[in-house]
């Protein structure tokens, strides 16, 4: 079980990490606050879609959830890049945002595998 607390706390502890980065955009209009908004949605939503599959109701809702997560994720790295390549985030902050995204994908990636090959 170490492994569940391990996500739920690493995916909170991103969705942390953009809030901040849009609270840094400021109270924007137009464009900015367009990609902002785009950027909070899907980097919270990958940690509450990996809570509400804790609670999972069978495997199936529970790797659909994950899956959920998991796209969410990659919906996160598009917006962090569009971001960083319009100059509204710092390059390196952007960065290191992405590196950390990329690793939940490879973990939910992983989770889901390994869960739909468990009998």
């Amino acid at each position: 079980m170490e492994n569940k607390r391990d996500i739920c706390a690493r995916t909170f502890a991103f969705a942390v990490r953009v809030v901040e980065i849009c609270k840094e955009l400021g109270d924007v209009r137009g464009v900015s606050r367009t990609l902002s908004t785009q950027l909070v949605r899907a980097g919270t939503s990958i940690g509450a879609n990996v809570e509400e599959a804790q609670a999972g109701q069978s495997k199936p809702d529970f790797v659909a959830k994950m899956s959920i997560a998991c796209k969410e994720a990659r919906e996160t790295h598009y917006w962090l890049r569009l971001l960083s390549q319009t100059g509204f985030i710092q390059k390196d902050i952007a960065a290191e945002t992405a590196d950390e995204c990329n690793q939940l994908i490879a973990i939910l990636t992983t989770i889901i595998k390994n869960t739909r090959e468990r009998k």
